[in-house]
C-alpha cells in the first residue's frame, strides 16, 4: 500500500472509470480545480443509467428510447448548476408527467407532487453534454491497475497501458468495482465492498411501441404486480418524436433477480402481460426493445456517500452510495470531491491542468 503521509496534494492527475453521472460530475469539478482528469467508458458513449437505446429503420418510432432512468430531480442546486453550465439549459427540460402507484391495498393514488425532469430530445443529452467538455476515451474495458511509485498505470483487457494516475475512482457498479480491486490485488478493499455487492439487484426493462396512442389518462405508474414494477409513456415528454407511443417497462427486483438468467422474449411476455393486466389494454405493440441490467437498483439505501482508501488513492463512487437516483450520482461525486478539498487531497483553483 502507498503512505498516506506524503503530500495528499501531489494528486493532480486522476483516472475515472466510468462515464455516468458519478464519473462526468466529479471529473468537471477536479478539472475546474485544475486536476487533470481522464475517464475510461467500455461503451462507445457516456451515460451510466442515462441509457436510451434507438429503435429499428422505421421514422415514425421516433430516434431514441429512455430504457434507464426514467426522469431526474435538482432538488440540489450544486446539480442544477453543474448541469446548466457544462450541457446547457437546453439539454434538459420539466416533464409534466400525470403519475399514480398502486399502494398496498390494490387502489391507485397520484404521485406526491414534484418537479421532474428529463433530458432533451432523449436522457444522454445530459451525459453526452457534459462528456464533451472531458476527456473521455470510449470503447475502453479496464481490465487492471497496476500500482506504480507515483500511484497507478490502468491497463485494459488488451493489455495496453492507458497511462499513469496519482488516483483512480471507479465509478462502476460495486460487483464491478470489487472485481477490478481484485484484479488490481487489493483484495482488502473488495471485501469492504461485500455488502453492497449484496443488495445490488438487476432489472429487465422493455420499451413497447404501440403505433396508436393508447389514450391512458395517465402518464405512467408504479404497480404492485408479479413482474411489473414501472411503466412509463415515454412519448409524453419533451421533444419525442415517435407518432405512436413508447411505453417502458421496468421490472420488480426480486421478479428480475429470480428471472435473471430467463430468455429476453421470455421476460418481455411477462412484463408485457401484467402491463395489459394493470391498463386493461389489449393492443399488442408493434415493436420491443429488450435490455437487462445487470446491476440496476440497490436494497441497501448507503448514505455513505463514498468510500477512499487514502493509503491506496483509490476512491469508489456511485448512486448506490447515496441512495439511489440519478442526483444521487452527483451527491457521491460531491461528497469526494468535497472531502478532498477539506483534506488537502487537492487544491481548489481555477487553473488548467495542461
Amino acid at each position: 500500500m502507498f503512505n498516506d503521509h506524503h503530500s495528499q496534494a501531489s494528486i493532480r492527475r486522476v483516472a475515472i472509470i466510468g462515464s455516468g453521472v458519478a464519473g462526468l460530475s466529479l471529473g468537471l469539478q477536479l478539472q475546474d480545480s485544475g486536476v487533470a482528469v481522464t475517464l475510461f467508458e467500455k461503451s462507445r458513449g457516456p451515460g451510466g443509467r442515462l441509457a436510451s437505446k434507438r429503435p429499428d429503420k422505421d421514422a415514425g418510432q421516433g430516434d431514441s428510447v429512455d430504457m434507464g432512468a426514467q426522469f431526474f430531480t435538482l432538488r440540489n442546486p450544486r446539480f442544477r448548476s453543474l448541469i446548466d453550465r457544462w450541457a446547457g439549459t437546453d439539454a434538459y427540460a420539466e416533464w409534466s408527467a400525470r403519475l399514480r402507484y398502486q399502494s398496498a391495498s390494490g387502489d391507485w393514488e397520484p404521485f406526491r407532487q414534484a418537479t421532474r425532469y428529463v433530458g432533451v430530445p432523449r436522457m444522454t443529452a445530459i451525459s453526452r453534454g457534459l462528456a464533451a467538455h472531458l476527456t473521455v476515451q470510449n470503447n475502453v474495458r479496464v481490465e487492471r491497475l497496476a500500482a506504480v511509485a507515483s500511484g497507478w498505470r490502468v491497463v485494459d483487457t488488451a493489455s495496453v497501458d492507458r497511462g499513469e494516475f496519482d488516483a483512480v475512482v471507479l465509478t462502476l457498479p460495486p460487483a464491478q468495482s470489487r472485481d477490478l480491486l481484485l484484479a488490481s490485488d487489493r483484495p482488502e478493499l473488495a471485501g469492504q465492498l461485500a455488502g453492497d455487492v449484496a443488495e445490488m439487484h438487476p432489472c429487465w426493462a422493455v420499451a413497447a411501441y404501440f403505433s396508436e396512442p393508447l389514450g391512458l389518462d395517465y402518464d405512467g405508474f408504479q404497480a404492485r404486480l408479479p413482474a411489473l414494477q414501472w411503466a412509463g409513456n415515454d412519448s409524453s415528454k419533451p421533444g419525442r418524436q415517435a407518432d405512436g407511443e413508447w411505453w417502458v417497462l421496468h421490472g420488480q427486483p426480486g421478479w428480475s433477480a429470480e428471472h435473471r438468467d430467463d430468455q429476453p422474449e421470455d421476460a418481455a411476455a411477462a412484463l408485457l402481460a401484467d402491463f395489459r393486466a394493470a391498463t386493461g389494454i389489449t393492443q399488442a405493440p408493434a415493436d420491443t426493445l429488450i435490455h437487462r441490467w445487470l446491476y440496476a437498483k440497490s436494497s441497501r439505501q448507503s448514505r455513505q456517500g463514498h468510500h477512499w482508501f487514502a493509503d491506496d488513492r483509490l476512491a469508489v463512487i456511485g448512486d448506490w452510495l447515496t441512495g439511489g437516483r440519478v442526483e444521487g450520482a452527483f451527491d457521491s461525486a460531491q461528497s469526494l470531491f468535497d472531502h478532498w478539498l477539506a483534506t488537502g487531497v487537492i487544491e481548489s483553483g481555477p487553473e488548467q491542468v495542461t
